[in-house]
């Protein structure tokens, strides 16, 4: 099924929103749910179809030009599809990366408009923010260097050869600029605010590979953001209200990467002593899977 359904969606144009919905959301669970085996056979056949590839880039390109909805939660035809194209490519970038596919057609993307779909939100919708930060966490975790992706920033776009860093600091990072990185750091903290959990989930994925990608480029840069002060207002806001909030997810996942980076004033060891008072009283037995996972991590930290 999947030459017919790939074949179908490069035959497609990005507004035919009701043929490519279910498409491609049939190619990436396709991706997803399937063997080791099958599913190295699945990328290689996605990767080989250059419509389709053609077809994806057009898509991803809608999402500068979308007009945002009168309500932020409003998801309409056209942004669902632009879910399931950046959800997509972000499933296509590890699955290429984990089996060395062969790459026939590459995709082209503007950086600086990617950071700034999520830095400047402008009413979208959850779950294309969430879909975003996917492909965002997929890019960094291959140090941008996918040989299916061509990334381009505001100096290639306007032409330049080769972009002129501003500062030994942002030469380090590249192709990120360090203002661009504490602009995404602030527009995720603020995003965890809302106690989306879906919302949150992302976000607290995207803040751990985000640090991850920096303490390999510039160590300094990546304790200066782990160990900002406002981190800690953040904290107690998700602490605030529910049972055993100390036990939820995101917040393990978040104390987790404190500890790891080592920001002494963001977690104190009463934020410590109270997680294991928690764990100690709870029915572990009983834990969903998302807050034994984070537990176990944060006890490996411990």
């Amino acid at each position: 099924l999947l030459f017919p359904v790939s074949n179908l969606c490069g035959k497609c144009k990005p507004r035919d929103t009701n043929l490519l919905q279910p498409s491609l959301n049939f190619l990436y669970c396709s991706l997803h749910q399937t063997t080791p085996c099958s599913q190295q056979r699945a990328v290689a056949v996605l990767l080989s179809n250059v419509s389709l590839l053609e077809l994806l880039q057009k898509v991803l390109e809608c999402t500068w030009l979308r007009s945002p909805p009168s309500e932020p939660a409003y998801l309409s035809s056209e942004d669902a599809l632009l879910c399931s194209g950046w959800l997509l490519v972000a499933s296509l970038l590890l699955y290429q990366h984990r089996y060395n596919t062969e790459v026939h057609q590459t995709l082209s993307l503007d950086l600086t408009k990617v950071l700034n779909a999520v830095i400047f939100r402008k009413k979208k919708p959850i779950l294309l923010l969430v879909s975003i930060m996917q492909f965002l966490r997929a890019v960094l975790r291959q140090n941008f260097s996918s040989s299916l992706l061509v990334i381009v920033g505001q100096n290639t776009a306007q032409g330049a050869t080769q972009p002129q860093p501003s500062s030994l600091q942002d030469a380090a990072l590249h192709p990120l600029a360090s203002q661009q990185v504490f602009s995404l750091v602030v527009s995720l903290q603020n995003l965890l605010v809302h106690k989306d959990l879906l919302l949150s989930q992302a976000v607290v994925t995207c803040l751990e590979t985000l640090v991850e990608y920096l303490y390999v480029k510039n160590q300094d840069v990546a304790l200066h953001v782990a160990s900002q002060p406002w981190h800690r207002f953040l904290l107690f806001t998700l602490l605030s209200g529910g049972q055993k909030p100390f036990l939820q997810p995101e917040v393990l996942r978040l104390m987790t990467l404190f500890l790891r980076y080592q920001s002494s004033n963001i977690i104190s060891q009463k934020e410590i002593s109270q997680v294991l008072q928690e764990a100690a009283e709870a029915n572990l037995a009983e834990l969903p899977e998302a807050t034994s996972r984070a537990l176990h991590l944060f006890l490996c930290q411990v």
